[in-house]
């Protein structure tokens, strides 16, 4: 006779397994255990508190929605680094849109977010200028540095070669140094 594991002791893939079946309380689990992990991927990506948890909650009901075609060719967490990244740039993209209406009908009531108060956090400061990054540099920095992830699995959670990943990282640092110079940090 086979042994049932409880949901807080099944692993992602029988979670995984049991979603696509249709187990909304597998589901329900696996988001409770990664729903962390994306909100801090989404926050290094975005640096303000209600934007990532908007980014994680849409993460959520994209997941919920794809998660049938998740294959397991990768590991789960990549291809959520993957979808919460996505679902930033949506924002990203969405947010520019809104603004340049905003500004078209002469009405300021969005707030850009740019006057921030200054931290006095250096890591805060960093992370800030990370945000200041093209695309690929600044998804290289929050998923090498950020996550802790290797170069090589930033690398499948971005499409592009372990190189490339190498070469962002290293232009990255150079628009760092600039960025924190001119604003006084270094």
């Amino acid at each position: 006779m086979a042994m049932m594991l409880d949901e807080s002791e099944a692993s992602d893939a029988e979670l995984i397994g049991r979603a696509k079946g249709g187990d909304r309380g597998a589901f329900g689990k696996l988001l409770e255990r990664h729903y962390d992990f994306v909100y801090r991927a989404a926050y290094r990506w975005c640096g303000r508190k209600a934007d990532a948890e908007d980014i994680a909650q849409e993460v959520c009901v994209r997941l919920g929605r794809a998660i049938r075609d998740y294959r397991g060719g990768s590991a789960f967490t990549t291809w959520l680094y993957t979808m919460t990244m996505n679902a930033a740039r949506d924002m990203m993209r969405k947010t520019a849109r809104e603004t340049v209406k905003t500004a078209a009908y002469g009405v300021h009531a969005l707030i850009s977010g740019e006057a921030e108060a200054k931290s006095e956090d250096p890591a805060e400061a960093l992370w800030a200028a990370v945000r200041q990054l093209p695309d690929k540099q600044r998804d290289a920095v929050l998923l090498v540095y950020g996550e802790g992830l290797s170069h090589a699995v930033a690398a499948e959670a971005m499409a592009i070669s372990e190189t490339t990943v190498s070469w962002h990282i290293h232009e990255a640092k150079k628009r760092l140094k600039t960025l924190m110079r001119s604003a006084g940090e270094v």
